[in-house]
């Protein structure tokens, strides 16, 4: 058998539908689309959750609540879990080693949920009222990380303007 007796399967090829062609091609005339109407029109395209001038479902729904920008979200480590972290420093790096927070650029929150009876200097951004009491209680100590405004601008004046020297 030889390159020029190879031919595709069956069904496999087929010819692409040349519409608009004439009444005899099958798809002559109106070229499938129909009699007028604005999807016979050229140019025409709908989006996909168009409902043809019916309320749109996203406006149907009724509406509740309110979501905060401004919220605080916090990975929440309770006082149980902190008794499994070895060494009494507890730092945002010695959290996620012992997987307890995700990364350190994240805020934690230590909850009061369990005991702790080792003496523990934890560093993070917030401590529940109970947790803070428990640590305290046995001993440790809760220092609290203070966040920085990001968004802090300095107003521009002719003095803070020059350039620094060095």
């Amino acid at each position: 058998m030889g390159r020029y007796e190879i031919k595709p399967s069956e069904g496999s090829r087929q010819t692409r539908k040349r519409i608009g062609r004439g009444v005899g091609s099958g798809t002559g005339k109106t070229a499938g689309k129909g009699h007028k109407g604005q999807k016979a029109r050229s140019g025409y395209s709908q989006r996909a959750w168009f409902e043809g001038g019916q309320m749109p479902l996203q406006r149907r729904v009724p509406k509740r609540g309110f979501k905060n920008p401004f919220r605080k979200v916090f990975e929440v480590v309770n006082l149980a879990d902190l008794e499994r972290i070895k060494g009494s420093d507890v730092s945002k790096e010695a959290l996620v080693e012992a997987g307890l927070i995700r990364s350190v650029g994240t805020d934690v929150k230590i909850l009061g949920n369990g005991k702790i009876e080792k003496s523990v200097n934890v560093t993070v951004e917030a401590f529940s009222s109970s947790a803070r009491e428990a640590i305290e209680a046995a001993g440790g100590s809760c220092t609290v990380i203070e966040k920085s405004r990001r968004n802090f601008r300095v107003k521009r004046t002719p003095e803070n303007n020059q350039p620094e020297a060095g």
